[in-house]
């Protein structure tokens, strides 16, 4: 898909990776709708950064686990911008939830943004691109699909039914829409890690240092320009995952 002139919807796309994922998106010529939940004073600064670029960008508020909120985000984004061929689910709410639990609140936000919030979105956008003719869709994941990490139960459970979300939808959307995952490693460290920390997750890479959120946005350019490629994942994380055996 040639990316110029494109409408892309980048849920989460107010701060962090989901904000350079917008700036690339607006950098190779898509308007961009920028979703955000709580942090509104991002998402406007995120806009208007993207729209210095020489784009149109809008803000969109919603939780993309409530159905009728994606509902009115859809048809905003449609009105003011156009239809959505470009949809990135990177909304994700990082928190802790060990098992077992009697407290459930925790375990069913992470996995209603995760899980549901992503089926929402891809099934609101889905019809208007088959019948265009075309559509990409792209869920960030990261490495606790495959590696469970103590503590973050939710987190993981529900990263990995976003891949398998991403298959289903590759296979049920074929052949006009592709579905596609990127799967970041350590790209960007939270703000309370030490020093140490950070020194200690670097050595853990097969190549011994922390990528960028830009390094995801490169991989997510690529899938949504490359025609051939539905239902696969790229992993954006250093060689972490095989770092463990050096």
């Amino acid at each position: 898909m040639n990316i110029s002139g494109k409408i892309a919807l980048i849920t989460g796309g107010a701060h962090r990776v989901g904000r350079t994922i917008t700036l690339a998106l607006a950098s190779a010529g898509a308007d961009v709708g920028i979703n955000y939940s709580t942090s509104a004073e991002a998402a406007s600064a995120t806009a208007a950064e993207a729209e210095s670029i020489g784009v149109r960008a809008l803000p969109l508020q919603a939780d993309v686990a409530n159905p009728e909120q994606v509902e009115i985000m859809l048809a905003l984004a449609e009105r003011d911008l156009g239809p959505v061929a470009i949809l990135i689910n990177a909304a994700s709410r990082f928190q802790k939830t060990p098992l077992p639990t009697t407290e459930l609140t925790d375990w069913q936000s992470v996995t209603s943004t995760l899980v549901h919030g992503a089926f929402q979105c891809a099934n609101a956008v889905a019809p208007g691109m088959q019948a265009k003719g075309e559509g990409v869709i792209i869920n960030i994941i990261d490495l606790m699909a495959w590696q469970p990490r103590r503590g973050f139960a939710a987190h993981s459970v529900g990263k990995a039914a976003l891949l398998a979300l991403t298959r289903q939808l590759a296979v049920d959307l074929a052949p006009t829409v592709r579905v596609n995952a990127v799967a970041p490693g350590p790209v960007l460290p939270v703000d309370h890690y030490s020093a140490e920390t950070r020194e200690r997750i670097a050595k853990r890479t097969l190549l011994k240092r922390w990528g960028s959120p830009e390094d995801v946005a490169s991989a997510v350019l690529f899938l949504v320009q490359s025609d051939y490629i539905t239902g696969e994942h790229i992993t954006v994380d250093g060689g972490e995952r095989y770092g463990s055996n050096q």
